[in-house]
């Protein structure tokens, strides 16, 4: 009997749509590893006490080594170089000669099609207009200082800065690291400040930090009083984008350490899709208080040391994520070490930035404060404000100073 004209066209649309949907075949599994399929609509990994994927996170699973049993562990994401041509990914397993060592959680990120394929060039940077975060100043076409010399630097309210731009930092850090210099980047505020003014042993670490920025705009404020005004504020949250990018440019790979778990592998997967070519060697989330104990040391330095990144972002806050870096630069001595704050939630989207318009003025802290009131009211009403009233009231006060001694040098006065 023949076919009905009708069901010849919608037989082959029915191909159609069939071949449209390629399927990607997963690897089998090798030596008990378990594979990281790049299909959509693979099945999510079951949620668990020491699963640490949020919503969000479908097709990251973490396989766990033999003898990861306790919750302490932290939470190591490496992403291995030169899969982006596979459309499956393997987790790959903790080196040999490390069963005795403490239990880390390893995975890998999903592909992106964002990624660089291998072979090609790597891509530039793009413009500042492209990203949001960021807006062009006349500053950034100021040259960056060459690595071996020492930038400009003025101290304001006790704490020594470098008078850089945003342009500046990410070319001296990103020429540093090419050449196997690595350093420690510190953005003081008006917290870190008051900090430093209070504890000698938190003053050292800023003052031991190879690039020290101001993050804060009464900082601006005060230098311009000063007479000595930086170019521009330069936050840990603005690097963590513009060093990736450079980064990507120029090769080098990065590496997130902080934030509860999963958010640091969403900041990852961010930092990968808005900056093509870069390689992310890795994220650990450390648990509260690993500082404390000799065993949570251990694990974030040997899964830092089994990644030898290039550029680290700490996000632990000050002073714990600089006490850290402290530690581990002596491992890693060609790698340029970044405390970034809450750079790291900020790139995951789980912790939303103020507008541009509240940074440009100095009010990011009255919209964090109003996100978060209950954590932050005390730092920044009772700590925080009294401190940056005194320090600008301080140098208002030595400018005028300063302008009646001039006056009465001047020759003729009386």
């Amino acid at each position: 009997m023949a076919r009905p004209l009708m069901s010849r066209p919608l037989t082959a649309c029915r191909a159609f749509l069939g071949r449209s949907r390629p399927t990607v075949p997963r690897p089998p599994d090798d030596e008990g590893r378990s594979a990281v399929s790049s299909a959509p609509g693979d099945a999510e990994p079951s949620a668990g006490p020491d699963a640490p994927v949020q919503p969000g996170d479908a097709g990251v699973t973490f396989p766990v080594p033999p003898g990861d049993a306790g919750p302490s562990a932290a939470v190591s994401v490496p992403v291995p170089l030169g899969d982006a041509r596979s459309s499956a990914r393997r987790a790959e397993p903790l080196p040999p000669g490390d069963a005795g060592a403490p239990a880390v959680l390893s995975g890998a990120l999903p592909p992106s099609d964002d990624l660089e394929q291998p072979g090609l060039p790597p891509a530039g940077l793009p413009s500042s207009d492209e990203r949001p975060e960021h807006q062009a100043t006349a500053t950034d076409t100021m040259p960056a200082p060459r690595v071996g010399t020492r930038p400009e630097r003025v101290t304001i309210g006790g704490v020594t800065v470098h008078r850089l731009t945003e342009a500046q930092v990410v070319e001296h850090v990103v020429t540093a690291a090419r050449r196997g210099r690595g350093g420690h980047v510190v953005t003081p505020n008006i917290d870190i400040c008051r900090a430093c003014a209070r504890d000698p042993e938190v003053r050292a670490l800023v003052a031991g930090a190879d690039l020290a920025v101001p993050d804060g705009m009464p900082l601006l404020w005060a230098s311009r009083l000063l007479g000595t005004p930086v170019p521009e504020r330069v936050t840990g949250a603005d690097l963590i984008w513009s060093l990736s990018r450079a980064a990507a440019s120029a090769g080098l790979s990065v590496y997130l350490i902080g934030g509860p778990p999963g958010v640091a592998v969403r900041a990852a997967e961010a930092l990968i899709n808005r900056c093509p070519g870069l390689r992310v060697a890795g994220v650990v989330s450390p648990p509260f208080g690993f500082e404390t104990t000799p065993d949570g040391l251990a694990a974030v330095r040997e899964a830092l040391l089994w990644a030898r990144p290039d550029l680290v972002f700490v996000g632990l806050g000050f002073p714990k994520q600089d006490r850290l870096i402290g530690v581990l630069r002596a491992d890693l001595p060609g790698a340029w070490f970044v405390g970034c704050g809450s750079a790291i939630a900020f790139a995951a989207g789980s912790v939303r930035r103020a507008p541009m318009w509240m940074r440009r003025s100095g009010l990011e802290w009255l919209y964090r404060l109003s996100a978060e009131p209950g954590r932050l009211a005390r730092r920044y009403l009772v700590d925080d404000l009294p401190f940056a009233v005194g320090l600008l009231t301080a140098c208002l006060c030595r400018r005028a100073l300063r302008k009646i001694t001039r006056r009465f040098r001047r020759p003729g006065s009386c």
